[in-house]
């Protein structure tokens, strides 16, 4: 499967802001945007042009898919998904993307970044309901179980990334047993609990145009 295999601390510089890619790093001092908050490239911190509407509604949209690591093909089916449903296609668009699986095992601390969580799904660490699913994009529903396969759970990685995760709190939608490295789906993801700056709405016009 097609993926970005380059430098993600320069994504965190393009968009201005920690997108929280690399895990425990983004929370030292050794974070990228912590020493220099400048754009990538040889002329980073020069003075640029001013940023007109579609360059607006760019940057919107590249940052919400590096946040949750997806190809612009992955994100543009999400978003005809969120598009077909009932209510508003902005906050449809959020909650689907927070209901993603890998995003789930991040979410309840099972890893420490997106990326890692994409990884333990993929090698079969994570059971929904007791039965292994090895794909990052599944969507999880309400009342689903999300647990860490008890071969996993002696795992040194998964263990420290939970506790990290401790620091960093769980949503209100989910609820988690760090002794048992189980968690629950209470309910689907309201929009003021989805914690990044987003504005979903410019998102929506760029693919309107």
């Amino acid at each position: 499967m097609a993926r970005y295999r380059g430098p993600v601390c320069r994504l965190c510089r393009r968009e201005g802001m920690k997108l929280f890619l690399k895990g425990e790093r983004c929370y030292k001092e050794k974070c990228a945007i912590e020493k220099r908050n400048a754009p990538p490239g040889q002329h980073g911190g020069a003075r640029r042009r001013k940023v007109r509407a579609y360059g607006l509604q760019l940057r919107e949209k590249q940052k919400l898919r590096r946040i949750y690591g997806l190809l612009e093909g992955q994100f543009r089916r999400t978003f005809d998904v969120a598009q077909r449903r009932k209510g508003v296609t902005g906050e449809n668009l959020l909650q689907l993307l927070e209901l993603r699986l890998d995003n789930v095992v991040y979410s309840l601390g099972f890893a420490t970044s997106r990326t890692q969580a994409r990884q333990l799904v993929r090698h079969g660490h994570i059971r929904i309901d007791g039965r292994r699913v090895d794909i990052p994009s599944f969507r999880v529903r309400a009342g689903m179980e999300v647990a860490v396969c008890e071969k996993s759970k002696k795992c040194v990685q998964i263990r420290e990334a939970t506790e990290f995760a401790q620091g960093r709190g769980v949503p209100g939608w989910l609820e988690i047993d760090t002794e048992s490295l189980q968690g629950k789906v209470l309910e689907l993801p309201a929009r003021d609990e989805i914690r990044f700056p987003i504005q979903e709405q410019l998102i929506v016009e760029l693919y309107s145009r």
